[in-house]
């Protein structure tokens, strides 16, 4: 199962610590269908690409944006050129 799309990047709680992208409804609803092996709190394992970036993480399910989150760290943040409001291409697999 693989999906791209284009997010935002959005900050949580203006701390400056933890960056996130929202999945799309469309590739969320899907995620939600088809994952079956999920962790905790309801997370889904995945591998990333940004850019030139690609790294494994989790995503997870937020009631309040009625949606699954990506975390972005601070290492792809920094080699992507990305900060609260850019726009990006991202490439998520859902890893079994």
């Amino acid at each position: 199962m693989e999906w791209t799309f284009t997010a935002d990047v959005w900050l949580w709680k203006a701390d400056g610590a933890w960056h996130f992208l929202t999945l799309p409804e469309d590739v969320a609803d899907e995620i939600e269908d088809l994952a079956v092996n999920r962790g905790g709190f309801g997370s889904v394992r995945v591998e990333v690409t940004i850019g030139s970036s690609t790294w494994r993480t989790s995503l997870f399910p937020s009631k309040q944006v009625e949606s699954f989150v990506l975390p972005l760290k601070k290492a792809v943040r920094v080699a992507e050129g990305l900060e609260e409001g850019s726009s990006c291409s991202v490439h998520l697999a859902v890893v079994e």
